[in-house]
């Protein structure tokens, strides 16, 4: 037996297992440390541990000893997760000599022991395999922050040493230049093989997210050592200055295109070939922009899905090779007579023509102007843009049912001025706002300028999704800004020549084509979203406060809310470490929220997409943003890590097939079609990356002003938008709600919900969603114990208890009757005793069972009111049942007796292990007739059993459910 060091070195091991290739001994590895008397854990090591994928196997704690894995706030961790190892137990040392304070500090107490005992905080951080044994990570102190990333450097030195030519290997941070913090690594040869730095750097990118892959790595002999044996920091030479720049330049003029077109989607001076696209800020919408500048640049089509596996430009130019020929250019172009209509705009136009005009797909915006405005000149600015925007002035008529453009003058936009007090401003607002569109008489731009007493006015510019969308308003504040800056002065405002709305949607049939056509790209991804949207729910079980109406209204309303900096930095975090985007985070941890909230565990989000992958559109006004329906499979109780990934495959399948309009999809797949809810999703989840839009007007201080429209499209819609300023700033989130589904409350709480959820999978993302808290300590007190309170008095009165009470308050009052038979309560109580305590005699009481098979008659209620008297609990047997169900409910039921009448007897055969007594029977009758007929003295107890009675046994197996005496008295 030999034993190792404190931690595994697989290169050593795989050279042991090398040099006995025939007859190993058996090699033990010992994790220990001088404070618990040496030894802490043990494991014998196999071959296979040479090729561990993390850290360092060390096993299970030694017999006298505990190992614990905690957090900083000294909680366990989940098995996967690292934390810090404490270590407990009889053979813990009693501390340092003449070193209180130290002490102190590292024996603890041991929250999870007996009181008075304590526990080693070793500084070693570790985590827990599924089997229970330890992985050893590396020093707690180990643990840094590069950048704004906490950077483990165990696993970057665990991920070097996987490389078969690397035997050893350390991981530091480098600030050789003050303030300029560097990760850097140093390794040991394995034998006489060599590899390169930058061949190490891409070995350690398949296992880590680039933030942890070292911007140097040094070979070396062998790592410089203190005198005790551990590595000297210190004594590691500094990498050369090219190895820790800020990366390499580019090599090649494809290099040299892609760095310029990372810098230029991203707004950096400058990018190397080694940055990280998602690492400088990128996100899906702006890797669709890249795809669309690669294309128009170098002539090639990327899939998304390259930019998210290669997402430095010295990875990504290798796939440029693997690319598909390039797509039609987007261009200026002849146009029909009749222009036609994008995709988009058909399925708008075709709502408008069913509902009628309506606010549901108003966007508003209302500027709040001080200073002295020109009404002249932003009239003329108006038009201006309208001028340039054709889609501003476009109104929408039909040939035999068929939709076109039609293309009206610009003169046509105008700008009444209106006089109003600020009393009545917001009415007047919300009367501009919630006011809809007939788009075959009037052009999707309504405005208006309210005039407030003084100097103070608010433009008021209602669009109609029709003819543009959020990516819009910026294109249209920049140019209505140019505009009114121009015509203040005198001028026509020029701007250079781009493509018209019609050219696009000419353009995107070209680019689909033809439906019919097998071939064609749309028959391509729709037999896709066939295939990924097969047996979709026709629509969520939303945690809604009313049902949901035939006809949706689209009444809605809405709120905003804040995720703090400290949230968006952990988010953009966990979202670099797993490769992913913050957008899919949020995706994920929704999907999994309305997972727990009853949704099911399928769950299909609405995602809107800009539409924008050509250059092209950039500074376009117009309606080409298309919605995909993101499908996320949520079960299986799956980790939030495990979700995660298979959110970033579907989200990177359907960001390869975004181009088939929705509507179109809609049509293709039609599912069942409903006026109570929106077709293959009701929750939308937005991620608002587009520029915002600024109307910096000349003369002007203009503040933005958010008003309600009072619709919702869909049952719940959230959105959300970063705010960086260099670093992560926090997040606006906001959600619009059907009112006809939902009261404010309840989408409140939901949202506090996701923010709950959303802040546990980032702390602990090896968590189960299934184990996630989403409700407060408080709301599960709630539910739990103010709304399950048994401590207060039951009113509710026993059966005898109940009808001694009504006995003795009528007497004389009739109680049964059965053709010439009629009994008063006193005859029917009195019978009720006498029978009870002749029951009693023959073993009826508390815990026992009587059998009741009697036809519908006076001693029926006798029978019935007398078990019950006596204490014991009845069981009523149907006369019609036949002679196994009968003899089945009274084995089973273990009645003590049975109670019947004599010609019951002779027409139903009675099971004849149970003793039974005719109640009709003379010497029975007899018996009865001794006995007093005063109450028993006591009532039974509560909580014991009333009667059971047996279900129908259609699934299988009858089951008697036996229901309790429920009392003031016992």
């Amino acid at each position: 037996m030999i034993f190792a060091g404190e931690a595994l070195d697989p290169g050593r091991l795989r050279a042991w297992y090398e040099r006995h290739a025939d007859n190993a001994p058996t090699l033990v590895n010992m994790y220990g440390i001088t404070e618990t008397t040496v030894h802490v854990t043990h494991l014998a090591l196999e071959r296979g541990h040479a090729d561990e994928p993390y850290g360092s196997p060390i096993g299970t704690p030694l017999a006298d000893l505990r190992g614990y894995v905690l957090d900083e706030w000294l909680r366990p961790v989940p098995s996967g997760l690292a934390g810090e190892l404490y270590v407990a137990g009889p053979g813990l040392a009693r501390g340092y000599i003449s070193r209180p304070g130290l002490t102190a500090g590292r024996f603890v107490a041991d929250p999870f022991g007996v009181p008075g005992t304590r526990m080693y905080r070793s500084g070693d951080l570790v985590r827990r395999r599924a089997d229970g044994t330890l992985e050893f990570l590396g020093r707690a102190d180990d643990q840094v922050k590069v950048r704004g990333f906490r950077i483990e450097l165990g696993e970057i030195e665990s991920a070097l040493v996987r490389h078969p030519a690397v035997a050893q290997a350390a991981g530091v941070v480098r600030e050789d230049h003050p303030g300029d913090q560097r990760l850097a690594a140093y390794v040991v040869p394995a034998g006489e093989r060599r590899v390169t730095g930058e061949q190490l750097r891409e070995f350690a990118a398949q296992w880590l997210p680039t933030h942890m892959v070292p911007g140097a790595i040094v070979t070396l002999d062998a790592l410089p050592l203190t005198v005790n044996g551990k590595l000297d920091r210190r004594a590691l030479p500094a990498p050369e200055l090219r190895d820790l720049s800020e990366g390499r330049a580019p090599r090649t003029p494809r290099e040299a295109v892609l760095c310029g077109l990372f810098a230029e989607i991203l707004g950096s001076p400058a990018v190397s070939i080694d940055d990280d696209f998602f690492a400088l800020g990128g996100h899906s919408l702006l890797a669709t922009r890249l795809v669309g500048r690669v294309r128009a640049e170098l002539g090639v089509d990327l899939p998304i899905r390259a930019v998210f596996e290669a997402s430095s430009v010295h990875r990504l130019v290798r796939r440029l090779d693997e690319a598909r020929p390039p797509r039609p250019v987007l261009r200026r172009r002849e146009l029909p007579d009749r222009m036609p209509l994008s995709y988009a705009q058909r399925r708008l136009w075709f709502l408008s023509r069913m509902e009628g005009p309506s606010a549901t797909y108003n966007m508003p915006l209302v500027l709040r102007l001080s200073g002295a405005v020109d009404v002249t000149a932003m009239r003329a600015a108006l038009r201006d843009v309208a001028q340039r925007h054709e889609t501003l002035r476009t109104v929408f008529g039909d040939h035999d049912g068929e939709p076109y453009q039609e293309l009206r003058p610009a003169c046509a936009i105008d700008l009444p001025v209106i006089d109003v007090a600020e009393t009545e401003l917001i009415a007047a607002l919300e009367g501009e706002v919630r006011s809809g569109f007939d788009l075959s008489a009037e052009l999707p731009l309504r405005a208006r300028l309210f005039a407030l007493p003084g100097r103070g006015h608010v433009l008021t510019l209602v669009l109609h999704h029709i003819a543009a969308d959020g990516w819009s308003v910026a294109v249209l504040g920049q140019d209505l800004a140019t505009a009114y800056a121009a015509r203040r002065a005198g001028r026509v405002p020029s701007w250079p020549a781009h493509v018209r709305y019609a050219d696009y949607a000419t353009w995107q049939r070209e680019l689909l084509g033809d439906p019919e056509d097998q071939d064609s790209e749309i028959a391509a991804q729709t037999a896709y979203w066939a295939d990924a949207l097969a047996g979709i729910p026709k629509s969520l079980r939303l945690p809604t406060d009313r049902p949901r109406p035939a006809v949706a209204s689209h009444r809605g309303a809405s709120f905003t809310f804040d995720i703090d900096a400290a949230t968006h930095r952990a988010l953009g975090e966990l979202a670099l470490s797993h490769r992913v985007t913050p957008f899919m985070v949020v995706q994920a941890a929704l999907a999994a929220l309305l997972t727990r909230l009853g949704a099911g565990t399928d769950i299909p989000l609405g995602i809107p997409i800009a539409g924008r992958g050509d250059g092209a559109l950039n500074d376009a006004v117009g309606c080409f943003v298309n919605t995909l329906v993101l499908r996320t499979d949520t079960s299986d109780n799956p980790t939030f890590t495990q979700l995660l990934d298979r959110v970033k495959e579907t989200s990177l399948a359907a960001y390869a097939h975004q181009d088939v309009p929705f509507e179109h999809l809609v049509e293709q797949l039609n599912p069942a079609r409903s006026l109570a809810s929106h077709p293959l999703f009701q929750v939308m989840l937005a991620f608002q990356n587009n520029p915002t839009g600024r109307f910096d007007l000349t003369g002007l201080t203009v503040k933005r002003h958010h008003l309600d429209a009072g619709v919702a499209k869909f049952d719940l819609s959230f959105a959300f938008r970063e705010r960086h300023e260099g670093e992560p700033e926090g997040i606006l989130g906001a959600v619009e709600y059907a009112t006809d589904l939902f009261d404010r409350g309840t989408v409140e709480r939901i949202v506090a919900q996701l923010l709950r959820f959303l802040g546990a999978v980032i702390a602990d993302p090896g968590t189960p969603i299934g184990h996630v808290e989403v409700m407060t300590p408080d709301e599960t007190h709630t539910v739990l114990q103010r709304w399950n309170d048994t401590t207060h008095p039951d009113p509710v009165p026993s059966l005898p208890e109940a009808f001694s009470r009504q006995a003795a308050r009528t007497p004389e009052r009739t109680a049964v009757t059965q053709g010439e038979v009629a009994l008063s309560y006193a005859e029917l109580d009195a019978r009720v005793n006498r029978l009870a305590r002749f029951l009693v005699d023959r073993g009826a009481g508390p815990e026992r069972f009587v059998a009741v098979l009697l036809p519908r008659s006076p001693e029926l209620i006798v029978a019935v009111l007398a078990v019950a008297r006596s204490g014991a609990a009845f069981v009523p047997i149907d006369l019609d049942q036949p002679a196994e169900r009968v003899a089945f409910t009274t084995r089973d039921s273990a009645a003590v007796f049975g109670l019947t009448t004599v010609g019951t007897a002779r027409d139903v055969p009675l099971p004849p292990d149970v003793p039974w007594i005719a109640l009709d029977d003379e010497d029975t009758c007899a018996a009865v007739a001794g006995y007093d007929g005063t109450a028993l003295p006591t009532v039974p107890p509560q909580r014991t059993p009333a009667y059971a009675i047996y279900t129908s046994g259609s699934t299988g197996r009858p089951k008697g459910v036996v229901v309790e005496h429920r009392s003031l008295a016992g």
